[in-house]
């Protein structure tokens, strides 16, 4: 079985037009997570897919790999895909094989997290994978920005959501986690070849309107989505005001 690692990036983010090109101490951030990326040793291939000019002659400045895909792709999955077939233009890979969607806004994912999303794949019925970390503030169960997941006791995705779920009727929100352990949505996803192929046809869902949250149109479709825990924080730049964390955080003292 082999691991191919995508990246998608596009240029024309609303909140943050161009966040791919955006230097942040020295170096862009898509070079910082094709870098990140590239330290994981389970990939066999490592790609940037885009629909931008600018950013495809930059991957190939700093010697990455890249691919140019359409501009009408709603959302990541469906980019992977098309690279996927554009990489996979001599069927070298099967249709068991892998891609892994690696966030670009993320210029410090740990490599760490991604071979534990490949590593769920040892299982031959996960079709699906995915990560979640536990949420450890109110403060983040709260925000519906970070997405909440909730799972069964088989590593099965429940829902995705912005809201917390399980609400707790009659105690206040402030207390909730401390009556039940809950789950964030760490935005890696892996899936096998002919599966991305299968989810790529399919239409947008009604729970996946209403929180415009892809994965839900999978679990809508029937398509379980396999969990793992990780313990590495998920830092990505979503607007300008985020950049800052980063900075913070590649200036905190190595241990």
């Amino acid at each position: 079985m082999k691991f191919i690692g995508i990246i998608p990036a596009r240029y024309a983010s609303s909140r943050f037009p161009g966040k791919a090109l955006f230097v942040i101490e020295g170096k862009t951030m898509i070079q910082r997570v094709y870098e990140q990326a590239q330290k994981c040793n389970i990939i066999s291939e490592l790609y940037i897919a885009t629909d931008d000019v600018s950013i495809e002659n930059h991957v190939k400045k700093f010697g990455g790999n890249v691919v140019m895909t359409s501009i009408d792709h709603l959302c990541g999955t469906d980019r992977c895909n098309e690279a996927f077939h554009i990489i996979n233009g001599k069927n070298k890979y099967s249709p068991e094989d892998v891609i892994i969607n690696i966030q670009g806004d993320e210029p410090l994912i740990n490599p760490e997290q991604i071979s534990l999303t490949a590593s769920c794949f040892r299982n031959n019925e996960v079709k699906i994978a995915t990560l979640v970390r536990k949420i450890d503030s109110t403060e983040d169960l709260l925000n519906p920005s970070v997405i909440k997941v909730v799972c069964d006791k088989y590593k099965k995705a429940i829902y995705f959501s912005r809201s917390p779920i399980p609400y707790f009727r009659g105690i206040d929100q402030i207390q909730w986690i401390n009556k039940h352990t809950y789950f964030q949505h760490i935005g890696i996803y892996a899936y096998r070849a002919h599966i991305i192929d299968e989810i790529h046809e399919l239409n947008q869902s009604s729970l996946e309107k209403a929180e415009s949250l892809e994965q839900l149109r999978w679990l809508e479709n029937g398509y379980p989505v396999h969990v793992e825990i990780t313990h590495h924080a998920s830092h990505s730049v979503d607007v300008p005001g985020d950049v800052n964390k980063i900075i913070k955080l590649l200036n905190e003292p190595k241990t």
